[in-house]
Parts: C-alpha cells; sequence; structure tokens
C-alpha cells in the first residue's frame, strides 16, 4: 500500500504553514533530526490506514484538523487548533463588535425569551420587549435549538434583513417585525451606584472594555460628584480577555510609571514589560477589587497590579490560576489559526500565579445559597489536564478547588484571552443589574465606607 504523503511532503507541508517571522535562516539553525522523519513516517502511515480502512468515510480535512489540534492540546489547557469557524468566532468575542439585532436573550421551557433589548438598536426600535418569545426566524421555527444555534441565526453581516416572529403575553396574535441587522457592540462593562460608591462590573476583556470603563466611571462622577468616596471592580467570574485590555484597566488606576505585569517564554526568557502611563484617572479614590476562582487571566493581571502596588484591596476568594500568555497565530491565508501558549506573565512583584492564582486580601466567601448555587461547578487552572507547571522556586502549592465539578476553562488570544461567552448580546442597559443577595459586594461597600470615614479630617475645639 503505498504512503499518501511522503516523509519530505510531510515536511513541505510543516514549512508552508510556520508563522510570520519566521524565517529559512531560523530553520536551518533547527534542522530536523533523523528520528524526527521517522516519526512523521508514522504519521503517514497512520494517517494512511485510517483514510483507507476507518468503517466510515473520513474526510482527509477532518483527520488534518484533528491531528494538528491533537498536537496543540496535548500541550497545555490552552493551546489548540482553530478551524474557519472558530477562528471567525474567536474574532467576534474579541472584537465585541457583530452583526446583529441587538437584545440579550435566554432560554425558557425550550422557548427563546428576551431578557432585554440594547439601546438604539434595531431590536429596540421596532419595539421589542422584555419577556418576549422569538418563536420564528425568517419563517422557520427556532424552538428547540440551542441558544448559540438560535443567536447564531440572529447574528448575519451588517445590512443584512431578518423576519422575526415574536408571541408576547399581552398580544393574541403572533407580531411579524422585519429587522434589518447593525453593528452591535458588546457592552462588557456595566456599572452602577451603590449609595456614594461606583461600583464597576467588567464580565471580561475584549476591546470594547476601556471605553465602556472611561464612560462608566465619568457617569459615576456626574452622577454622584463629591459624594463618591470610592470604586468596587468586579471581576467575578471574569474568564479573561485581550491583554492590552488587562494592562489599560490597570493602568487607569496607576500612576507613576508603575509596572503592571511582564511575560517570560522559553528558559525564562525576558518578554514584554508594561508600565503605566502618568495620571490616575480614579484621583486617588480607594479602590477595592472583588474576584472569585472565575477570575482568570487577564482579570488575574489587573488584579495582581493593582494588589503589588496597594492600589486596591483584592477582596473574595482564590482567582483560577491562569497564569499563561497565549499568541493566535493565522494559518493558512487567514482562514484558520492556532492558539499556542507562548510564555508567562508575572505581577510587578514577579510573582507568577500560574496555578496558585490571586490570593485576596481579605478573604470574603458568598453567602450560603450562593454558595450552593456554585457547588459543582468550580475548577481551578491545578485542576485542568496538563497544566503548566508553576516553575518558581519555594511558589506555595496551589490550593485545592473549591468544589469538583467542571468549569469553563479561560484561553487567551495575544495575551490572556477568553472563552468564548455566551453567544448572546449583551443587555440595554448600561448599569450592572444587582443580584439578589450579593454578600461579598456588600462587604466591599462596606470597605468602602470605612475607609472614607477613617481618612475624613478630624477637628479639634
Amino acid at each position: 500500500m503505498s504512503k499518501l504523503f511522503s516523509t519530505a511532503a510531510i515536511a513541505a507541508l510543516l514549512a508552508f504553514t510556520l508563522p510570520l517571522g519566521v524565517t529559512a535562516d531560523a530553520l536551518s539553525r533547527e534542522p530536523l533530526k533523523s528520528e524526527t522523519y521517522k516519526q512523521l513516517d508514522l504519521f503517514a502511515d497512520v494517517f494512511e490506514r485510517v483514510r483507507s480502512e476507518y468503517v466510515e468515510e473520513v474526510t482527509d480535512e477532518q483527520l488534518i484538523e484533528a491531528a494538528i489540534d491533537g498536537m496543540l492540546t496535548s500541550l497545555d489547557p490552552h493551546s489548540s487548533y482553530l478551524n474557519k469557524k472558530n477562528f471567525a468566532d474567536m474574532r467576534v468575542q474579541t472584537r465585541g463588535e457583530f452583526g446583529g439585532l441587538g437584545i440579550e436573550v435566554t432560554t425558557e421551557n425550550g422557548f427563546v425569551k428576551v431578557i432585554s433589548p440594547m439601546d438604539d438598536t434595531p431590536a429596540a426600535r421596532a419595539g421589542v420587549q422584555p419577556g418576549d418569545f422569538i418563536t420564528h426566524l425568517n419563517d422557520e421555527p427556532i424552538v428547540g435549538l440551542s441558544l448559540n444555534e438560535a443567536v447564531e441565526k440572529m447574528r448575519g453581516p451588517v445590512g443584512s434583513d431578518i423576519k422575526v416572529t415574536i408571541r408576547r403575553a399581552s398580544v393574541a396574535e403572533p407580531i411579524q417585525l422585519s429587522l434589518t441587522r447593525a453593528s452591535i457592540k458588546v457592552q462588557s462593562v456595566r456599572f452602577r451606584a451603590e449609595d456614594n460608591v461606583g461600583y464597576i462590573r467588567i464580565s471580561s476583556f475584549n476591546e470594547q472594555t476601556q471605553p465602556g470603563l472611561d464612560k462608566a466611571m465619568a457617569k459615576l462622577k456626574e452622577q454622584l460628584g463629591p459624594k463618591l468616596i470610592g470604586y468596587v471592580l468586579d471581576l467575578r467570574n471574569n474568564p479573561g480577555g485581550l491583554l492590552d485590555q488587562a494592562v489599560s484597566v490597570s493602568d487607569t488606576f496607576l500612576d507613576k510609571g508603575r509596572e503592571i505585569v511582564s511575560t517570560r517564554g522559553r528558559g525564562g526568557k525576558e518578554g514584554d514589560r508594561y508600565t503605566a502611563k502618568p495620571g490616575d484617572v480614579a484621583d486617588g479614590l480607594p479602590v477595592v477589587v472583588l474576584i472569585n476562582g472565575g477570575s482568570a487571566s487577564a482579570s488575574e493581571i489587573v488584579a495582581g497590579a493593582l494588589q503589588d502596588h496597594k492600589r486596591a484591596i483584592v477582596m473574595g476568594t482564590q482567582s483560577f490560576g491562569k497564569g499563561s500568555v497565549q499568541t493566535i497565530i493565522p494559518l493558512q491565508g487567514q482562514q484558520s489559526a492556532m492558539r499556542l501558549t507562548t510564555s508567562r506573565y508575572y505581577t510587578p512583584s514577579g510573582k507568577s500565579i500560574q496555578q496558585l492564582g490571586i490570593t485576596p486580601d481579605i478573604e470574603v466567601q458568598p453567602a450560603k445559597i450562593e454558595e450552593l448555587a456554585a457547588a459543582g461547578q468550580r475548577r481551578r487552572e491545578a485542576d485542568l489536564p496538563n497544566a503548566l507547571r508553576n516553575t518558581d522556586q519555594g511558589a506555595a502549592k496551589p490550593a485545592p478547588a473549591t468544589a469538583p465539578g467542571a468549569a469553563a476553562q479561560p484561553p487567551a488570544t495575544p495575551s490572556a484571552a477568553a472563552p468564548a461567552p455566551a453567544a448572546t448580546p449583551v443587555a440595554a442597559n448600561n448599569n450592572a443589574d444587582a443580584p439578589p443577595v450579593d454578600y461579598q459586594l456588600a462587604r466591599a461597600v462596606d470597605l468602602l465606607r470605612g475607609v472614607s470615614m477613617f481618612n475624613q479630617p478630624k477637628h479639634t475645639n
């Protein structure tokens, strides 16, 4: 039986898929060893045997993609292959902008239910209301589709039309709407005033995060004026995102060129070092950062930077412990890509949080009702298969996970990127919706009030 690929052909294939910046000179410095050619021959044997004798027909594309993905995923939990669709989805998530209708949706009893339309979007202008049920898209029923499948059908090129059928409790007949998709920006930042405290919730780090933070702080300053005594920066369950956004958010609260984060590559080789620009947008007001076991990657960069410089008090529970940086390397004319772990990052004090996480200054467990809801859903970086080891000398052993179970594994982009969030557009209101019970937030607000009272000028008679 003849081989589909010769060793030379496979070697050529590998050469053509090298990322930009790898030169022929670099290749000549690291020639393939004879043992490598033997392994490539083995791969060709297995590939051809599967292709010709597997019980069901499998395409060459499927086999090659699976082989590449297997090679990458065997390295660590965050390296992977992105085919054309996954690469496009990842770019939408990190860009934080897509063609759609502008509604936040969920599922209820198998139906797609509107949580809220976003302000100044096609859905809001057409009169879509919270509580509406979407039953058909372009006259095709969507009952029984997963939430992601339904959302994907609602998204599309900007300027394209879609017919939406909704049912509303107060209207007997179905409502037919014809909408034109527009550019929708994901609001990763929500905010509200908690009495005289500015509460800012960052759910992920995408290209819209820093503009959203700037808007939130400006609005809170305008709303509260001189009554504003400090900020709560809520990074709980934030899986991460773009490194440049984490650096920018940290810079918002830091001054005087202080270091934010540094990276080191293979063998501890020095990488990039990021420092803050002059100017503290928060005007020196006290800050409390909330974290928990779902705070990962870019979230840990922000918490670690503000903690090391004693610019903020970190409160909550131990964070996830993802201290690695992934680079997205486009392949084959930008149609697909590989997500490859290329370095570790270090907090300003030189600590790696890989497998360890950020330890809060003040540990505050969630209220029991919240703790029960989270039970069985939280794992940390140290629990993931093939997780990179923390190579720092004298590093503390990773704390055990809060509870057994499966949690989202936060990957990263040229940085510390996040996994795909729920593929739902974000709510209309810029203000963060208050949960029914939030014991950790209440303690953060109490702490800021205490700090404010302590810092008030003392008067003597």
